[in-house]
C-alpha cells in the first residue's frame, strides 16, 4: 500500500482524524474517525487538558486502526493571525529568514513567541522593481506547540502543522473564479477567501455553533443536550413560531446573527481592498453548517450563491465506507481530509 498520513482536527469537544492514501490516480480517504474528549479539555482549539487528549488520542488509533502514525495537525484560532504582506522578489527560504526582522510591528505579540511563515500569492514588477505578493502568517508559539507535544506525547508523530484555512482551500475551493469558504466550528469560524484555488484572505472569528446552545442555556435555563436539541430541530429560520417558542427562537436569531454578520463584514472587508475581485459563491462546512435554514439565512445576507462542501470532488473513498460515514464525513471532515491531502498529495 502506498504511504499514507492522518490529518488531525483538534476541536471543541472532538478530535477528528482523515486517513489519506496517495494512490496512482486520486488520492483515496481509507478511514475516517470522531472521537468525543470533555468540552474543557479543548478550547478554541488549543489543548488544555494534555492528559485527557493524550489517552483520547491513544484510544482513537486504536479504535480507528490508522496504518500510520505521521500526523499533519491543523491549527486556526485566534491565536493565528493572518494577513496581506508584500516583500521585494528574493528566495522563499530567504523571505522567511528576514521575517522575524521585518514585522515586529504588524505582531500583537513579540516576534520571539512567534511562529512565522510566509505564504506568496502573486508577483509585480513596480517601480521599485519585481514584489511578491502574499499573507504573512504568525501564530502564537505557545498554543502550537502545547498541541504538538500533547500529540506526541501519546506516540504519534507531527510530520507537518498547517494552517487549517490552508488545508479548506486545497479541498473545497473552486478552480476558477472566488470563493468564500465558511466553516462554521463549535466555537470558531473559519473564513478563507480563494480565488481560482489560492487562498487570497484569510481570517478566524471568535464564534461557532456551540454559541447558540449556550446563549439557550444561559437566557432560559434549558440543559445543554436539550438546547443542542432544540438548536439542530428549530434552526435559524424558523417561521411557524408558537408564542411559547418565540423566547427561544429570539434567542437563536440573535446568536446566529453575530456569526451571519461576521461573515457578511469579512466579505465585504475583502471587497472594499479588492475591488477587482468579486465572491461568486459561498462554501459551507464544518458542524454549523447542519443548522436548519443556516444556508439560506447566509444567501439572503450576502445575496451569493450557497454551495454544501463536497470533499469527495477531490478525494477518493475506500470501499469500505458505509453510507453513514460518508454523510459524516461529508460534513464533518473536510478540515481533516483537506491537512491529509496537503502531505499526501
Amino acid at each position: 500500500m502506498a504511504k499514507s498520513v492522518v490529518g488531525l482536527d483538534i476541536g471543541h469537544g472532538v478530535l477528528r482524524a482523515a486517513e489519506i492514501v496517495n494512490q496512482a490516480h486520486k488520492p483515496v480517504l481509507t478511514r475516517y474517525f470522531e472521537m468525543p474528549v470533555p468540552i474543557e479539555a479543548v478550547n478554541r482549539g488549543e489543548v488544555v487538558d494534555r492528559d485527557i487528549v493524550q489517552r483520547a488520542l491513544r484510544v482513537m488509533w486504536s479504535r480507528a486502526r490508522f496504518k500510520t502514525k505521521d500526523v499533519v495537525l491543523g491549527m486556526g484560532n485566534q491565536r493565528v493571525l493572518s494577513r496581506d504582506y508584500s516583500v521585494p522578489e528574493a528566495p522563499l527560504a530567504r523571505i522567511r529568514e528576514a521575517l522575524p526582522f521585518q514585522v515586529q510591528d504588524l505582531l500583537p505579540v513579540p516576534v520571539a513567541d512567534a511562529l512565522l511563515d510566509f505564504y506568496p500569492v502573486s508577483r509585480e514588477q513596480t517601480e521599485q522593481g519585481p514584489m511578491i505578493h502574499g499573507l504573512l502568517i504568525a501564530a502564537v508559539k505557545e498554543a502550537v506547540l502545547g498541541n504538538v507535544e500533547t500529540v506526541e506525547s501519546a506516540g504519534l508523530r507531527v510530520a507537518e502543522v498547517d494552517l487549517i484555512p490552508f488545508a479548506l482551500t486545497r479541498l473545497l475551493s473552486s478552480a476558477e473564479g472566488v470563493s468564500a469558504l465558511i466553516d462554521i466550528g463549535a466555537s470558531t469560524t473559519n473564513v478563507v477567501i480563494a480565488v481560482a484555488g489560492v487562498p487570497r484572505f484569510v481570517r478566524v472569528l471568535p464564534g461557532g455553533s456551540r454559541d447558540v446552545s449556550d446563549a439557550i442555556v444561559a437566557r432560559h435555563g434549558i440543559a445543554f443536550e436539550d438546547a443542542e436539541r432544540i438548536k439542530r430541530q428549530v434552526g435559524v429560520m424558523a417561521t411557524a413560531v408558537t408564542p411559547e417558542q418565540r423566547p427561544v427562537i429570539d434567542t437563536i436569531h440573535h446568536a446566529t446573527g453575530e456569526l451571519l454578520g461576521g461573515v457578511r463584514n469579512t466579505i465585504a472587508y475583502f471587497a472594499s481592498n479588492h475591488p477587482e475581485l468579486r465572491v461568486a459563491e459561498l462554501v459551507l462546512s464544518g458542524g454549523g453548517s447542519d443548522m436548519p435554514g443556516i444556508r439560506e439565512a447566509f444567501s439572503e445576507l450576502t445575496r451569493l450563491p450557497i454551495r454544501d462542501a463536497d470533499p469527495f470532488q477531490r478525494v477518493g473513498t475506500a470501499r469500505s465506507f458505509a453510507a453513514d460515514g460518508l454523510r459524516t464525513a461529508r460534513a464533518h471532515a473536510p478540515v481533516a481530509i483537506g491537512l491529509a491531502l496537503g502531505s499526501a498529495a
